[in-house]
C-alpha cells in the first residue's frame, strides 16, 4: 500500500468513459509549500479542458499522488495505476529524481508531462516537458550578471540530487563564457536546516555571488540564514527555483538582491498573466495560495497532455510521439510549441523587491537584453 499519497476517490476505477491523470505533485517535504499551488493550477486547468469537451470524447480527471514521498514509491504507485487502467496519462511538478525513477517505468505505455525546471537531457520517448533548462535559463541570467553587475566569483550551493549537481556542472562553463568562474561548491540533503558551516564557506570565499539551487522550505530556510549572517551585503543571489510562495516565505528582510530567473512570473505585466490571474481568482477567490511559476507549470502540463491527445486523436504512444512536433497550446505564458519533446519558451530575469518580483528584462540565450 502506498502510505504517503491520499486515497483516491471512489470513482477512480476503469472507466471508459474517463480518462484518468495522475497528478504527481509535493504534499510533503521542501517541495511541499508549493504543492496546494500546483494541485489548484492542475484543477483549473482539467476544468478548462472538460468545458471545451474533453479529450477523446472522454471527461479528464486528475488523480493526486504524493510526488514528496521516495521516489522508488512514486514510481510503484504509478505504475499500479497504469497497470489497473486507472490512469492513461502522467504530469505534475516534482524533482529530478522522481522523473528518473518514474520514466523508465511508464512513459513508453502512457504520456508523461513533466513540468519542473530540470537540469536537461532528458529524451526518453513519451516524455514531454514544459520547463526551463540551464542553457536557456541559467546561462543568459548568469551572462547578465557578470556584465552589469561585474560578478567573477560564483558559490553554488544546492541539495544533493541530480538537477542541483548537474545545473552546476554547467554553471561552471557559463561562468568561463563571462571571464569568472565557480569558486565553490556545496550541496546539502533536502531538509537541511543548519546552514552555519555552509556560509563560513562563502564568506572565505569572496564570492560575489551565490547560486542558490535549493528547493522549496530549503531555500527559504537558506535565505533567512544568509540575510542574518550579513552576506546579503556583499553577495548577490541568483535562484533558478524560486517562486512567489518561497519568496513570501523568505520574508522581504531576507532577499535583499536576490534574482530569479524563469519563464513566468505572477508579476508579469501581460494580457496572458493578467487573465490568468483573473480566471484562477474566480474560481478560488483572493485567499488561494498564491500563484507562481511552479503552479502555473502544472496548469500547462494538463494543456500539453490534452493537446497531445488530441493532436494525435488515439491513446496509442506511437501516434503520440509521432505528433508531437506538430503541438502547440495557448496559456499563461501565450503560444507554445513543441521541438524535440520540449515547449519553446521566453525566459525573464527578476529581482526580488519584497513580497513580489520586479521583471526586469526577456533573456535571449546570449544573456543580453531581448
Amino acid at each position: 500500500m502506498f502510505r504517503h499519497s491520499p486515497p483516491a476517490p471512489e470513482w477512480f476505477t476503469a472507466d471508459a468513459s474517463v480518462l484518468g491523470v495522475a497528478l504527481v505533485f509535493p504534499l510533503q517535504g521542501p517541495a511541499g509549500m508549493f504543492g496546494p499551488t500546483c494541485e489548484l493550477c492542475a484543477r483549473l486547468a482539467a476544468e478548462e479542458v472538460n468545458r471545451a469537451g474533453g479529450v477523446l470524447g472522454r471527461e479528464l480527471r486528475l488523480l493526486p499522488v504524493d510526488g514528496g514521498a521516495s521516489p522508488r514509491e512514486i514510481a510503484e504507485h504509478v505504475e499500479a495505476l497504469v497497470d489497473l487502467g486507472v490512469v492513461q496519462g502522467v504530469t505534475g511538478w516534482h524533482i529530478s529524481s522522481v522523473r528518473q525513477a518514474l520514466a523508465p517505468r511508464i512513459a513508453h505505455r502512457v504520456p508523461y508531462v513533466y513540468t519542473a525546471l530540470y537540469e536537461g537531457g532528458e529524451h526518453t520517448a513519451g516524455v514531454f516537458l514544459t520547463s526551463e533548462t540551464p542553457r536557456d535559463q541559467l546561462r543568459p541570467a548568469m551572462g547578465l550578471l557578470a556584465h552589469e553587475r561585474g560578478v567573477r566569483r560564483w558559490f553554488v550551493v544546492g541539495n544533493d540530487y541530480v538537477w542541483p549537481r548537474r545545473t552546476a556542472r554547467a554553471a561552471q562553463s557559463y561562468a568561463r563564457e563571462s571571464g569568472g568562474v565557480v569558486g565553490g561548491e556545496a550541496y546539502l540533503p533536502l531538509g537541511t536546516h543548519d546552514f552555519e558551516p555552509v556560509l563560513r564557506r562563502i564568506e572565505r570565499s569572496d564570492a560575489d555571488a551565490v547560486l542558490m539551487l535549493l528547493v522549496g522550505s530549503d531555500a527559504v530556510r537558506f535565505n533567512r540564514a544568509f540575510a542574518a549572517y550579513g552576506l546579503d551585503v556583499r553577495c548577490l543571489r541568483l535562484s533558478t527555483l524560486m517562486d512567489e510562495n518561497m519568496l513570501m516565505a523568505s520574508g522581504p528582510s531576507a532577499t535583499h538582491d536576490l534574482y530569479s530567473t524563469a519563464g513566468f512570473f505572477a508579476s508579469l505585466a501581460n494580457q496572458d498573466t493578467l487573465d490568468f490571474h483573473g480566471q484562477y481568482a474566480a474560481r478560488y477567490g483572493v485567499e488561494a495560495p498564491a500563484l507562481g511559476s511552479l503552479g502555473e507549470s502544472c496548469y500547462e502540463g494538463v494543456l500539453l497532455l490534452a493537446a497531445l491527445l488530441k493532436r494525435a486523436g488515439t491513446l496509442d504512444m506511437s501516434a503520440i510521439g509521432a505528433a508531437a512536433g506538430t503541438v502547440s497550446y495557448e496559456g499563461p505564458r501565450g503560444l507554445l510549441h513543441l521541438r524535440d519533446s520540449h515547449v519553446r519558451q521566453r525566459i525573464y530575469l527578476a529581482r526580488a523587491d519584497g513580497l513580489d518580483f520586479d521583471v526586469l528584462t526577456e533573456l535571449d540565450l546570449h544573456g543580453s537584453r531581448s
